[in-house]
C-alpha cells in the first residue's frame, strides 16, 4: 500500500502523469438529474423515452472507509465504469476519507490499481485522465474536527475547479458503530447543508440495525441531519439486473400474472446459498449470523418483488408502498421450533479441499452460538397469497453458490395419465436465477420420445449472457448511478426495513431461548433437520 514519500513530484509522475493533460470531450451530453436540482439540462432527456441512458448531472462522491475491501473491489471500480460508459459527467470528482498518510496523487494511485484489477469494462486511459482530474484525499479520523473542515474546505475547491455544483452523496461504507459520529459530523460541519439549489445525499450500507430497536434508533439518528429523501440505504441484492427483471417478468408479460396466486402456486422457495465460508469477517459476523446477515434484508426484499401487487407506476413512491403493504402482511407460523431453523457449517470438503468448521475459524470464540445456515417459513395473510408457504434459506459452505427464486405450482388436479407414465414427474416451476447465471428457467413435463407414454420434467431456458450482447452492469454501477441521480426506486425505505426487523426478531428472541444450533458438513446443502422442516409440510427443498 503506498506511503508519504519525499519527492511530491516523482509521486505526481507516477501516477497522475497526465492527469492534467486537456480532458477529451464527454462521450455523452450530462442529462439532467432526476431531482433537476443541479440546472444541467439535456435537450434529449426531455422526452419520454425511457431508452436513453440516463445521466447524472454535476456531482462528487465522497468516500468514508475508502480504504476498505467494499471501496476497493465494488465502489470505485463502479465509479470507472459508470465514467467509462459516459453516465458521469466531466466534471465529477471522488473524495476519499480514511486515516492513511496518503497525499492526493497516493489515492489517486490506489483507485487506479483498483479499477485495473476490479472493473467490469475495460481500461481506457482518456477516461482515466478525465476522471483523475477529479479526485482527492481528506486524511483523518471521525471524530477529527479538522479532517473535516478539510473535506469541507475540499468540496468547496471542487465547486468551484470541478463544477460540480455542490451537489455531493457521502458513502458510509465503515462499520455501523461508526454510522452515528460520521452522520453528526457531517451535521455538525454543515456538511448536510446543501447550498441553494444544491443537493447532499447519504449513502448507508447494511446492516440498517441489529434488531427493530437499534434500527429505529439509526433511522431517527440519519433522519436528524438528512430528509427522508436524502438518505439511500444500500441493499445491493436490489442492484443487480435480475431482481429488477422479476418485475418485468410479472407485469410486462400476460402469461405469468394471472396463474401468480394462491389459485395456482403451492409453495415459493427463495434461496441464496453461498460456497465460502466467513473469511475474514470473524469480527462482523460472529454475532449477528445468517439470519440477520441475508433474510432480514436481501431475502424479505426479494419475497416482496415477488409477492407484492402491481404498483400505480415505477416511481419510488408507488414501489415503496406495495413492498411495504406486502411486508405489512407477512405473518410467522405459530410453532417456530417446526418451521424455523438455525446450523452451524462442522469441517467438511468444499471444492476437493478440506474446509474447517465455523468454530474453529479465527476470531470465532468456540462456545458460539451464531447461525451459519438459517431456514424459515413465512406466511402472507392476503388475499393473493393465503395459505402459500413461502420459504426462504440462507447458508455458507453450502454446495454452491447460488441466488434463486422458485416458484413452484400446484399439480394437475386430475390426470389421464398411468401413474406409471408421471412417476419422474415433478412440479411445474419458474425459477428466477439471481446469480450467478442469470436468467429464468421454466420447468414444465413433456413425453419422452419412444412408442410408450412416459413424461418427465423438461426445462425452457432464458439466459441474459445469451440473449443480449452487453453484460450486465454491477449492482454498484446502477445504485451509485441513481444516488447521484435522486432516484430511490432500488433502495429499502425506513418502513421497510422496520417491518423486516419485526418478522426476524421473534425469530432471533426464540432461537436465543432454544438451545444450540445444529450442525452440517461443509460443502452440503445444509442439515437433515431443515429438510425435515419442510417434509413436515408435505414439501422438499430444491437442489439448484
Amino acid at each position: 500500500m503506498p506511503r508519504r514519500q519525499e519527492g511530491r513530484q516523482g509521486r505526481s509522475q507516477r501516477a497522475m502523469s497526465s492527469a492534467i493533460s486537456a480532458a477529451p470531450p464527454p462521450p455523452l451530453t450530462p442529462a439532467r438529474s432526476a431531482t433537476e436540482e443541479s440546472g444541467w439540462s439535456n435537450p434529449l432527456r426531455d422526452s419520454a423515452d425511457r431508452r436513453l441512458p440516463r445521466i447524472a448531472g454535476p456531482s462528487g462522491l465522497v468516500i468514508f472507509g475508502v480504504t476498505g475491501d467494499l471501496s476497493r473491489k465494488k465502489l470505485m471500480p463502479a465509479v470507472y465504469d459508470l465514467a467509462n460508459r459516459g453516465l458521469l459527467p466531466p466534471g465529477f470528482s471522488l473524495v476519499g476519507f480514511a486515516r492513511r498518510d496518503w497525499e492526493h496523487e497516493d489515492f489517486a494511485q490506489v483507485v487506479h490499481d483498483a479499477v485495473k484489477e476490479h472493473s467490469r469494462t475495460p481500461f481506457r486511459e482518456e477516461v482515466w485522465q478525465q476522471l483523475a482530474q477529479g479526485m482527492r484525499f481528506v486524511q483523518g479520523t471521525f471524530d477529527d474536527d479538522e479532517a473535516f473542515r478539510q473535506l469541507s474546505s475540499t468540496i468547496d475547491q471542487l465547486n468551484k475547479s470541478q463544477g460540480t455544483g455542490g451537489n455531493f452523496a457521502f458513502y458510509l461504507s465503515v462499520p455501523p458503530k461508526f454510522f452515528p459520529k460520521v452522520v453528526q459530523q457531517l451535521k455538525k460541519h454543515g456538511l448536510a447543508d446543501a447550498p441553494e439549489g444544491a443537493w447532499r445525499r447519504a449513502v448507508v450500507e447494511k446492516p440498517f440495525g441489529r434488531d427493530l430497536e437499534s434500527a429505529q434508533e439509526l433511522n431517527a439518528l440519519v433522519h436528524d441531519v438528512f430528509e427522508p429523501d436524502q438518505a439511500f440505504r444500500i441493499d445491493h441484492y436490489l442492484g443487480k439486473e435480475t431482481v429488477q427483471n422479476i418485475l418485468a417478468l410479472r407485469f410486462a408479460n400476460q402469461m405469468y400474472e394471472p396463474v401468480w396466486n394462491r389459485s395456482f402456486v403451492d409453495h415459493v422457495q427463495i434461496t441464496m446459498a453461498e460456497d465460502i465460508g466467513i473469511g475474514g469477517r470473524a469480527g462482523y459476523y460472529d454475532g449477528i449470523g445468517a439470519a440477520r446477515d441475508v433474510i432480514q434484508n436481501h431475502l424479505l426484499q426479494l419475497l416482496a418483488l415477488t409477492a407484492m401487487e402491481e404498483p400505480a407506476s415505477f416511481d419510488s413512491d408507488a414501489l415503496a408502498a406495495e413492498k411495504t403493504k406486502v411486508l405489512s402482511a407477512v405473518r410467522l407460523p405459530k410453532h417456530l421450533g417446526r418451521h424455523t431453523f438455525r446450523a452451524q457449517y462442522t469441517a467438511g470438503w468444499q471444492g476437493g479441499a478440506a474446509a474447517i468448521g465455523y468454530l474453529e475459524e479465527d476470531g470465532i470464540d468456540p462456545a458460539s452460538k451464531t447461525d451459519t445456515y438459517a431456514a424459515i417459513r413465512v406466511d402472507i395473510d392476503n388475499r393473493r397469497w393465503a395459505g402459500v408457504p413461502f420459504y426462504l434459506r440462507t447458508g455458507k459452505r453450502l454446495g454452491r453458490r447460488v441466488t434463486e427464486i422458485a416458484v413452484v405450482f400446484q399439480r394437475a388436479p386430475h390426470s389421464p395419465f398411468d401413474s406409471t407414465a408421471t412417476e419422474e414427474l415433478g412440479a411445474n416451476a419458474i425459477v428466477i436465477r439471481v446469480q450467478p447465471d442469470e436468467g429464468v428457467t421454466v420447468r414444465f413435463g413433456s413425453k419422452v420420445p419412444g412408442t410408450s407414454m412416459e413424461i418427465r420434467d423438461v426445462t425452457m431456458d432464458f439466459a441474459y449472457g445469451e440473449s443480449f450482447t452487453e453484460s450486465s452492469p454491477e449492482a454498484y454501477e446502477r445504485l451509485i448511478l441513481d444516488v447521484l441521480l435522486g432516484d430511490a426506486n432500488l433502495f429499502p425505505r425506513t418502513e421497510e426495513v422496520e417491518l423486516s426487523w419485526k418478522i426476524l426478531d421473534p425469530i432471533e428472541k426464540y432461537w436465543e431461548t432454544h438451545g444450540t444450533p445444529a450442525q452440517y458438513a461443509a460443502g452440503t446443502w445444509g442439515p437433515v433437520e431443515a429438510d425435515e422442516m419442510l417434509e413436515r409440510d408435505g414439501r422438499s427443498w430444491r437442489r439448484p
